[in-house]
């Protein structure tokens, strides 16, 4: 019976700091676009002629351009 009374305050006081920090990340928009950064690692940032030029080696480029 003792342990009620270390537990249940316990309980409850972990309880309502996950519900303080729920709201917390509810308000700073945590949760407000789900999709995106599931996707983000695929999206390719540079223009597709840098990523040609990017994979061809320096000395084709060169005998290219002469």
């Amino acid at each position: 019976m003792s342990v009620l009374y270390v537990a249940l305050p316990a309980a409850l006081l972990l309880g309502g700091a996950a519900m303080l920090a729920c709201v917390v990340c509810i308000r700073r928009g945590q949760f407000d676009d789900l999709e995106t950064p599931a996707v983000r690692m695929l999206i390719d940032e540079r223009p597709l002629a840098e990523r040609d030029r990017s994979n061809v080696p320096e000395t084709e480029t060169v005998t290219k351009l002469q």
